[in-house]
């Protein structure tokens, strides 16, 4: 066990931050964001913040609590409890999560946690993966009189949740962690009546050095996306077909 959680705990709490790292790259994280971790004691963090992003806060102890789909992870409730351990023994305590932790983060489980052991927190925004991507590929989400609106939506489920969720009816889709789930949103799409040809953009590990942008149709992508061993976003609609 690490020095962190062997510290004897004391009886007021010191502050959590949770903290978006956003999409990757160490430069798109927030000021406020870089400030805070330059500070922190300890830093609880996801499998998919990079190692430029950690180098931001060398004098910390750092856990890693990662979380990958398809992965074996650490369960929610003991990422929790480590939080809490963490803030009976530091004063400063920052929960860092890629993109946003508002969006996809788990946070509000965090947050119950957190709230339920007195403990006061702070959130910092960060960037989330699909503007990173927008901007990557210079392609606006919304489009005048093409796409006015846009969801974000991903296939993940908690148990006892069902396997499928509603898939929603904006003109642009941007599918979080959608590499394994690609091929059943194309075919569900499809036969919801979305035109065979609405073009497609997967970008796997968006903003890193190892950025792969794939572009294809609605129905090419039922042949599924190439192999990819990092994060994977979809994002689906008119407003992304090339421009000439």
């Amino acid at each position: 066990m690490s020095e962190t959680l062997t510290r004897p705990a004391r009886t007021t709490p010191g502050r959590v931050w949770l903290v978006g790292a956003g999409p990757g790259a160490a430069d798109l994280i927030t000021v406020r964001g870089a400030r805070i971790l330059s500070e922190a004691d300890v830093v609880l963090h996801d499998a998919l913040v990079t190692p430029d992003i950690l180098a931001l806060c060398p004098q910390a102890a750092l856990i890693s609590v990662g979380k990958r789909s398809g992965q074996r992870s650490t369960a929610q409730p003991l990422i929790n409890q480590q939080i809490i351990d963490c803030a009976f023994r530091h004063d400063r305590v920052v929960r860092l999560k890629g993109g946003d932790p508002m969006l996809f983060g788990r946070a509000d489980e965090e947050l119950v946690a957190l709230e339920a052991a007195g403990i006061p927190y702070e959130i910092v925004p960060g960037i989330t993966t699909a503007f990173a991507a927008a901007a990557s590929i210079r392609q606006p989400l919304t489009k005048r009189g093409v796409a006015r609106n846009v969801a974000f939506f991903t296939s993940s489920t908690a148990p006892g949740e069902p396997d499928q969720t509603a898939l929603p009816g904006c003109d642009t889709l941007v599918q979080y962690m959608g590499g394994q789930e690609a091929i059943d949103t194309a075919r569900r799409l499809l036969a919801r009546g979305k035109p065979a040809a609405t073009p497609v953009i997967a970008i796997e590990n968006v903003s890193r050095r190892d950025e792969r942008v794939m572009r294809m149709t609605l129905s090419e992508m039922v042949g599924g996306l190439p192999n990819c061993s990092g994060p994977v976003l979809v994002m689906i609609g008119e407003a992304l077909r090339e421009r000439a």
